[in-house]
């Protein structure tokens, strides 16, 4: 099975310990320079590792939101043992439930994953009078959903490297690979299989302003995998788009609305209106996880605004005027008519998405 120990790379998984179990994740702030790996014991720390994206991307948020829930369990079992209440057991997973979904309002594989283990305690609250076998259910639910988003991975990556043909120049926004998954990723999940199966392809990666996820992480991964890439700026797309080096643009995504609009990161809005005026395809990769039919359009997801030193310097080193006014939104919005297919574990859709979508969830 290809996966990330095929790419050299582990981005977060559960270990039990004398402890009682933890969560490991691949520090990504320290990308490319330094190779890191945390070992958190408690939610607070999982929760802190999201907001400064030492952990990042939509399914390895909702993993990370799963292991937080389930950490949080462990200490509690291990503080009260038997004498709480199941009762009480549910209130303190609520609260470390909203704990962990007020970290990123954007990205809805947090609430996803958080509201999944809960359900499961709900639905299951009745038939055990037992807080450890309370506690085996939520270890066993967080662990199926990373093994869930593997597998995912690998559906995504068969299902978008079938868009990809021999010799292809392909161009991605941010980081959708391994690094935001428990597997192979999103938008580089194709590119991984179509390379993996022996086709040969080049990546233009976008720089991704103003944390460099795409300089910083994509251009890592791609390089360990052996995937030909050259990083340009953002601003740069359209000029390759125009001359006709491009042929499709592979995207991840944070959030899609039942009408097939999609959050993802700043900047992808562009790159999506630069495609279709060139007539070039734009794929949107994300597992069915990241949809939410629940709001009507894009207008209702909620945009992450984040701090304005992430723009006004770059690894510590100030690179604007002393209190320089900064707008620093994460995601922005791209309207479904500039998505050409959504590629999903349960298939490719496409227009129109209030119905495909609708279908798929079923």
């Amino acid at each position: 099975m290809f996966d990330q120990e095929e790419l050299g790379m582990r981005t977060i998984w559960w270990e039990d310990d004398e402890q009682g179990g933890a969560v490991c994740l691949l520090d990504q702030t320290l990308l490319p320079a330094q190779v890191q790996y945390l070992k958190l014991h408690h939610e607070q720390d999982v929760a802190e590792a999201i907001r400064s994206l030492r952990v990042r991307g939509a399914p390895a948020l909702g993993v990370a939101a799963s292991f937080g829930l389930l950490l949080a369990f462990v200490r509690y079992v291990r503080e009260h043992g038997d004498t709480t209440s199941l009762l009480d057991a549910q209130h303190y997973l609520r609260s470390v439930a909203q704990l962990l979904r007020a970290t990123r309002p954007t990205a809805v594989n947090i609430a996803w994953a958080v509201e999944r283990v809960l359900k499961r305690v709900d639905d299951e609250q009745a038939h055990t009078s037992s807080i450890k076998a309370l506690l085996q259910l939520v270890r066993n639910e967080a662990l199926i959903i990373a093994q869930e988003d593997r597998d995912a991975c690998l559906r995504m990556g068969e299902l978008g490297a079938e868009l990809i043909a021999d010799g292809d120049t392909l161009l991605t926004h941010c980081n959708a690979g391994a690094l935001a998954a428990t597997g192979i990723g999103t938008a580089l999940a194709p590119i991984y299989v179509a390379h993996h199966a022996g086709k040969k392809l080049h990546i233009f990666v976008d720089e991704t302003r103003p944390v460099l996820q795409g300089a910083r992480l994509t251009a890592w991964e791609l390089q360990r995998a052996g995937v030909p890439l050259t990083l340009i700026t953002d601003n740069m797309a359209g000029y390759f788009m125009r001359q006709g080096q491009i042929k499709a643009v592979f995207v991840g995504a944070d959030r899609i609305s039942a009408n097939g609009d999609v959050a993802n990161k700043i900047g992808t809005y562009s790159v999506a209106v630069l495609a279709s005026v060139h007539n070039i395809p734009f794929y949107v990769v994300a597992p069915t996880s990241t949809v939410d039919l629940s709001l009507i359009s894009g207008e209702y997801i909620p945009v992450e605004q984040r701090k304005a030193t992430e723009v006004t310097s770059i690894r510590g080193t100030e690179i604007a005027p002393l209190n320089t006014h900064v707008a620093n939104p994460a995601f922005d919005i791209t309207p479904h008519q500039y998505v050409t297919a959504i590629i999903t574990e349960k298939g490719i859709v496409r227009a129109p998405y209030t119905t495909t979508l609708k279908e798929l969830a079923r």
